[in-house]
């Protein structure tokens, strides 16, 4: 569990935060928002920043800056760069959203394979590492995968492509994987099956998995909580089926309005834009864009309120 995570991003105007205070994120959890609302940028700061536990904040020099805690594990700002490394792909790995651009055009599948376990245990044999190389290929579901450890990434379609960024992912044994829109650039037949390869690889491996998305419909079928952001913070989280089902924050409202549907319903689009991460509104950051706003909405920005004890909404309609 990533408890009390902080991002900034470096801008003309000074910090902007991209992921404010989000209070925990439960691995095994997806999290869904439009473009530019910081989903993406809290699974990099799970995965790449870390945390520093009782909220203890380190500036990185840019502008930037990130603050968190990982429950069961030392602060991790505070470790070197080489122990960071160790912990990258070791106990944390990332599935990127294109692998077009993730893997090295100039080497072969099963070299960028084999690095993971290479860096990681660096005693292995080369035969072993190899054997293991095409066991995470395997797993991971492409078929003929001595023959695809020989070929370079130009050379596998775009389905292909990301089980191979799997196989990487998951070649170390990392126990939480975090999954960055990995479905986005391929097609509908092949996003059902990396969805399915990704369900089972986590029961049979018993990964915690972040998974990160735009599509509800993605969310419904990966996850067992979701955590809905916008504008860098979590404006409602819970159980799945009951945030679809019955949400509780306008912006949750208005995303699944706005989805398309097999009937021929017009869709309802969210009036506005999202706001600058450097100029945010001083109350509630959805407000101007919110069919029910009222005074109370732009005096604070409002806390997370229960629902029930596991559903929680951002907003003053929750009594």
């Amino acid at each position: 569990m990533l408890e009390s995570c902080e991002a900034a991003i470096a801008s003309a105007a000074g910090a902007a935060a991209a992921v404010d205070r989000a209070p925990r994120i439960i691995l095994r959890l997806g999290t869904c928002a439009k473009r530019g609302s910081g989903n993406e940028n809290g699974g990099l700061s799970g995965g790449k920043n870390g945390g520093a536990p009782n909220g203890n904040r380190r500036d990185r020099g840019d502008g930037g800056a990130q603050t968190g805690r990982l429950a069961a594990r030392e602060n991790l700002l505070g470790i070197s760069q080489d122990e960071m490394r160790g912990l990258r792909g070791r106990e944390i790995a990332m599935i990127f959203q294109e692998p077009m651009t993730a893997l090295n055009p100039v080497l072969r599948i099963g070299a960028q394979v084999e690095e993971a376990i290479r860096v990681h245990e660096p005693r292995a044999g080369e035969s072993e590492i190899q054997r293991r190389a095409l066991e995470a290929l395997e797993r991971a579901a492409l078929a003929d995968p001595g023959r695809r450890a020989r070929q370079y990434p130009h050379q596998l379609s775009g389905g292909l492509r990301q089980r191979v960024m799997i196989a990487m992912a998951l070649a170390a044994g990392p126990g939480v994987l975090i999954a960055d829109e990995p479905t986005t650039a391929l097609d509908v037949t092949v996003q059902k099956q990396i969805l399915e390869l990704l369900a089972n690889l986590r029961r049979e491996l018993r990964l915690s998995m972040l998974f990160i998305t735009h599509d509800l419909g993605v969310v419904a079928q990966v996850a067992g909580r979701v955590a809905v952001m916008y504008a860098g913070r979590i404006v409602e989280e819970g159980p799945v089926e009951e945030v679809l089902r019955a949400p509780r924050h306008p912006y949750t409202e208005g995303l699944l309005r706005a989805a398309p549907r097999l009937t021929r319903e017009k869709l309802a689009p969210i009036p506005g834009t999202v706001p600058s991460l450097d100029a945010l509104p001083p109350g509630c950051a959805f407000a101007p864009r919110c069919p029910h706003r009222v005074a109370e909405c732009d005096a604070a920005m409002p806390e997370l309120r229960a629902v029930n004890k596991n559903h929680e909404a951002r907003c003053i309609l929750v009594p």
